[in-house]
């Protein structure tokens, strides 16, 4: 069963990490996990142009690697970069000198486009939430660990792009992190529930920040 709405217990479990923004606000943080890969990163920025949003892209590093041009068509476009490592490794399954190496080696392709801010912290996403706490507490005075309060679950190929985006416009609120991926796998739901969301919730007036 996928768990689309971010439940308190989670929150209570790993309260350094942020699951959500302030709720006083119509915003909404788009986020979107795994790219950048060529013509699906590319619609996802030509949709969010469309709409006038902002997103923050937590991107793998040898996909950045790879596709170096659709990384600063990101970043030409305004949107935010987070860390999410070299090569989507699930930290639970990961040795931590492994993991930490790895997650440095994806801060390398990124600072090759992105000048980090010293005002604040770098961002950064676990592949598929899997961190273990000893990671964490290494990684938490360099960087905010972004989690989700919405998890679209486009990657589900066992779920209709319909239910998707009725799920997603469901649970989305005030203040909510809503997690999109910019893949191969989540591609066919992503790219039918994308435009809709942002319709949905442009007509609403909500606006879509960066983190």
């Amino acid at each position: 069963m996928t768990l689309h709405k971010t439940n308190f217990l989670m929150r209570a479990l790993y309260p350094d990490f942020i699951w959500r923004k302030d709720r006083q606000e119509k915003n909404i943080y788009l986020t979107f996990d795994d790219g950048p890969i060529p013509e699906i990163t590319e619609f996802v920025l030509e949709t969010l142009a469309r709409f006038k949003a902002k997103a923050t892209f937590f991107c793998i590093g040898d996909n950045i690697s790879k596709h170096p041009h659709i990384f600063e068509k990101v970043i030409g476009d305004g949107h935010a970069i987070g860390n999410h490592t070299f090569n989507h490794l699930r930290g639970w399954d990961t040795e931590n000198k492994e993991y930490l190496t790895n997650v440095k080696q994806c801060d390398i392709e990124i600072s090759q486009k992105v000048k980090w801010s010293e005002n604040r912290k770098k961002l950064f996403r676990p592949p598929h939430g899997r961190i273990k706490r000893s990671q964490a507490k290494v990684l938490l005075p360099e960087y905010d660990i972004i989690m989700w309060d919405v998890l679209t679950a486009d990657y589900n190929a066992g779920l209709s792009p319909e239910t998707v985006l009725a799920k997603s416009l469901q649970y989305t609120e005030n203040g909510s992190i809503v997690l999109f991926h910019d893949s191969i796998k989540a591609n066919k739901n992503m790219s039918f529930a994308l435009p809709r969301f942002l319709e949905y919730f442009s007509e609403r007036e909500f606006r879509f920040q960066t983190i």
